[in-house]
């Protein structure tokens, strides 16, 4: 497998969990944080950076924006 095959299976299956779950990656559950949160926390890193591929940024975006709908929002505030 190519790198960019990999990144694309990364990315659905981020997707997919977000999509299934109605939430984002916990870091308080090691499985989620190993599988999906340092994929998310990396890329955002490359993507603030502008070093992402160009053919990524699009789909990362698409990736946040999801994310922002499911962010958490502290109840007792």
């Amino acid at each position: 497998m190519t790198q960019d095959e990999l990144w694309l299976n990364k990315y659905q299956e981020v997707m997919t969990f977000i999509e299934t779950n109605k939430r984002n990656p916990s870091k308080h559950n090691g499985e989620e944080r190993g599988r999906f949160l340092n994929w998310i926390k990396h890329n955002r890193k490359l993507y603030a950076a502008g070093e992402m591929k160009e053919d990524r940024m699009e789909k990362f975006k698409e990736l946040l924006s999801m994310a922002e709908q499911y962010k958490h929002k502290n109840q007792w505030v």
